[in-house]
């Protein structure tokens, strides 16, 4: 299972259920984390998304201590343009992680 670093406010977010999307950049690092989750591009015309058969479950971990607050998220994994409030930057396109369920592990 992928585990992720996050930061305190975007952990808390997600953990009460506000936040309901998480953002990574898409670049060759996250390519690769998420290319073993078995998530497979597809081209629809000219723009490149990402779609997962079935949702996976990846850790939001506050923190790189293994003690550290943990939540472990169902997710579905696509591409597209996040919300600023929620941390993304204005028309930049990222991995876009929808929370689907939370679960607390520490």
């Amino acid at each position: 299972m992928l585990t992720l670093p996050i930061k305190k406010k975007w952990f808390d977010m997600i953990k009460s259920g506000i936040k309901k999307e998480e953002y990574r950049e898409i670049k060759p690092y996250y390519d690769s984390r998420f290319y073993h989750l078995k998530v497979e591009p597809i081209i629809d015309g000219k723009e490149y998304s990402m779609y997962v058969e079935s949702p996976k479950y990846i850790i939001f971990r506050n923190g790189y201590s293994s003690n550290s607050p943990s939540i472990k998220c169902k997710v579905e994994i696509t591409t597209g343009f996040g919300k600023e409030e929620w941390g993304a930057e204005p028309n930049k396109e990222y991995f876009i992680l929808k929370i689907l369920s939370v679960e607390e592990l520490k």
